[in-house]
């Protein structure tokens, strides 16, 4: 089991910016996928950015690309996404996910089997 806990998401500004943290603990593996993935109200859950540990690739959504950065620490096991310029769009639940030994498609939800409960994120105008 690995459980992933969510950190610093809030209130912002259009224009301002946040950092997300996802602390993971557990049964953590040496080759896995981590990413974040987000929910706006009515809509589906969509990949916003992840990263693999093997291959080192990386994934970023077209909305975020240019504003959005993951990176990761190991040394504390956290994952980070830091949003720059932040719009109303940006606006949802944002999630943590981990899936051990790897994804094939990084921004595919189904690859992770394992969640975090989720930070806010919430960007006015």
């Amino acid at each position: 089991q690995v459980q992933l806990v969510e950190s610093g998401g809030g209130s912002v500004q259009a224009g301002g910016s946040l950092r997300l943290s996802c602390a993971a603990s557990g049964n953590t593996y040496s080759t896995y996928c981590m990413g974040w993935f987000r929910q706006a109200p009515g809509k589906e859950r969509e990949g916003v950015a992840a990263m693999a540990s093997g291959d080192g690739r990386t994934y970023y959504a077209d909305s975020v690309k240019g504003r959005g950065t993951i990176s990761q620490d190991n040394a504390k096991s956290t994952l980070y996404l830091q949003m720059n310029n932040l719009k109303p769009e940006d606006t949802a639940l944002y999630y943590c996910a981990y899936e051990p030994l790897g994804c094939t498609v990084l921004s595919r939800r189904y690859e992770y089997h394992f969640w975090g409960q989720g930070t806010q994120v919430t960007v006015s105008s």
